[in-house]
This record gives C-alpha cells, sequence and structure tokens, in this order.
C-alpha cells in the first residue's frame, strides 16, 4: 500500500510538472506570435535610431539657443525651416576679429556679415553629433580664428531640431541651408565640411545642385564612407543590424532596401567642384582603402588639381573623430 501511494503521488508530481512545462511553453509561444509582427514593424525604426543616433544627446538638459555658454561670444543661434513642419537649429559665427562689434548683434547684422567677402563654411556633422560638440566646438573656433564665417544647423532630428531623420530628409535640410547662405552671402566663397555621415548627405546634395546647374564653390569631406559599394563587414553601420539577435533571420538589412543609400561614389563622378579628402589611417569606422577609393573615383571624374587628399599617420590616435585636433588643420585648410 505504501509502494503504492509512494507511485501514485510521484507520478502526479511528474504531471504537475508537465502541465506547468506545456503552460510555459505555449505561453512562450503566444508571447512570441504577438511580439513578432510587433518587432518587424518597430525594428526598421529602432534601426533608424541606431544609424543615426540622433537620441543620444550628451550631455543632458543643454540650451543650444544660448552658444555663449560654450564660450561662442560672436555666434548667433536661429531656426530656419527647411520644410513644412520642419524647424532647424543653427548657429552663425562671425569670424574672430569681429567678436568684438559682434557684441549684442541682431540676426539683421549677422546675416548681412555674410556678404563680407570673408569666406563662408558650412559645416554638417556626423551620425552622433550635434552642434555643441566639443569637435564641432573646436572647428567653430578653429575656422573663425582664420577670419571665416561658421553656419552650424542641426539636421532633422538632431540636437534642437524638429522632425525625424531620413536620407532624403537630410539632403533636403542641406540643400536649404545651402540655398539660404548662397542668397545672403553675395560673392563670398561658400565651403561646405562634411564629416562622416555629413559627407553622404553633402554628395547627395550636390548632385542635387548639379541637376539644376549649381556646383559647390568647394567641399572637404572628412572619415567620407561609402555605404552602397562597401561589403557588409566595412559597412559603418552594419554592427547596430547583426547584434539584434535574430536580425539576418527575419529582416532585411536596412542599406539592402535602399533606406539608407548614400552612394558617394556614385555621386562623385557627376562632381565637378574642387574637393579634399581628409583621413586617417587609423579610422576605427571607416577604412583607408575607402578613402583611398574615394579619391581615386574623384581624380578620375576631374583631375589631382582639382582633387586633393590628406591623410593622418595611425600613430596620432585621430581614428574616426579627431582629425580637428592636429596642429598642421589651419594650414590645410588655407
Amino acid at each position: 500500500s505504501r509502494h503504492t501511494g509512494g507511485s501514485l503521488t510521484s507520478t502526479y508530481t511528474i504531471y504537475v510538472r508537465s502541465r506547468w512545462r506545456l503552460k510555459i511553453g505555449l505561453l512562450a509561444l503566444f508571447i512570441v506570435t504577438i511580439s513578432l509582427p510587433f518587432s518587424v514593424k518597430m525594428l526598421p525604426q529602432l534601426i533608424q535610431h541606431l544609424v543615426y543616433t540622433h537620441r543620444i544627446r550628451l550631455p543632458f538638459f543643454v540650451d543650444l539657443s544660448r552658444p555663449a555658454d560654450f564660450s561662442l561670444n560672436h555666434t548667433i543661434n536661429m531656426y530656419l525651416t527647411s520644410e513644412k513642419g520642419i524647424s532647424l537649429g543653427v548657429w552663425h559665427t562671425v569670424p574672430a576679429n569681429q567678436w568684438k562689434e559682434a557684441q549684442g548683434k541682431d540676426l539683421a547684422w549677422y546675416q548681412s556679415t555674410l556678404s563680407d567677402g570673408n569666406p563662408v563654411f558650412i559645416y554638417f556633422h556626423g551620425n552622433g553629433g550635434t552642434r555643441y560638440d566639443k569637435y564641432c566646438i573646436f572647428i567653430i573656433a578653429l575656422l573663425s580664428a582664420l577670419g571665416y564665417h561658421v553656419v552650424m544647423p542641426d539636421y532633422r532630428g538632431f540636437g534642437d531640431s524638429t522632425g525625424e531623420p531620413t536620407e532624403d530628409g537630410l539632403t533636403t535640410d542641406a540643400l536649404y541651408i545651402y540655398n539660404w547662405v548662397k542668397a545672403r552671402s553675395g560673392n563670398s566663397l561658400v565651403v561646405i565640411w562634411a564629416h562622416s555621415l555629413g559627407t553622404g548627405v553633402t554628395t547627395n546634395a550636390a548632385v542635387k545642385l548639379i541637376k539644376q546647374g549649381v556646383d559647390f564653390d568647394g567641399v572637404i569631406l572628412e572619415g567620407a564612407f561609402n555605404t552602397a559599394q562597401q561589403q557588409i563587414p566595412m559597412n559603418p553601420f552594419h554592427w547596430y543590424y547583426w547584434k539584434i539577435p535574430g536580425a539576418r533571420y527575419f529582416y532585411t538589412p536596412p542599406w539592402a532596401t535602399n533606406n539608407y543609400i548614400f552612394p558617394t561614389v556614385e555621386n562623385l563622378k557627376k562632381m565637378r567642384c574642387p574637393i579634399l579628402i581628409l583621413h586617417s589611417k587609423d579610422d576605427n569606422l571607416v577604412p583607408i582603402k575607402i578613402a583611398q577609393g574615394l579619391y581615386e573615383v574623384a581624380v578620375s571624374a576631374q583631375n589631382a588639381e582639382r582633387v586633393k587628399m590628406v591623410t593622418f599617420d595611425g600613430s596620432l590616435g585621430y581614428q574616426h573623430n579627431g582629425l580637428y585636433i592636429d596642429p598642421h588643420m589651419p594650414d590645410i585648410l588655407k
């Protein structure tokens, strides 16, 4: 009797455990069934945020409308509307030798200075940047000290600009900023300095302008990439995608579906303005051979007089974001 009772108890325990396992398994299957359509919908948006990293805003709680808080006391903040519903935060810094005259001046005065004959630089930053990042502020100071105007916008979705970033949207923003500056700069030289993501945006904008019969006065491409023709292991955005569990089995890479093209090679074949390519040999995101390939394409499309490339030794440790500290940069820019 005792043996029979023990067997029944043991059998019942196994039965209960089996039922619990079955319930847990069914619950897991239910969760997967419900969450999979949701993840299919949300992953492209997640990838968008990871590609552009525009939601990463450090330090927190900064007021971008007050550039003087960043030691830019000859800079004015403004907001420009690139298209309906899109407001872009923009800083305009005058040459350093005008800093005293700039004190207390309004937007109209700053705009009038754009046609004073000094070159104007428009700086388009990378995918993790905003106009208050350390390297952006350093570049503003560098260019201003050389006697240049600096116009530095944040694309839509970056900094305090409204909207969400897309390739077409960022290209539209760049074109708007360029046309806004050109309409106010008279005969002043207007040069585009683009870094990382900004290089793709800039070459896109250049091709749009070419269709209108217009060329940039000059372009600097720093840390340029070529998403369209790089293999996946060399795509600067690929690791965001492949580290998402199950992504390679359930989702098509965003660049394979033409969501993020930035066809820099094809764009360079069409550009006819002077181009300067800057690249560090130890760039940790875009290998130097990508930049060398872009240089060769640009030279083939124009010539070695109009296209220049300056590389920086890997021992300097500049990688992808550090070229601005090179002591020779002022001479290179001049």
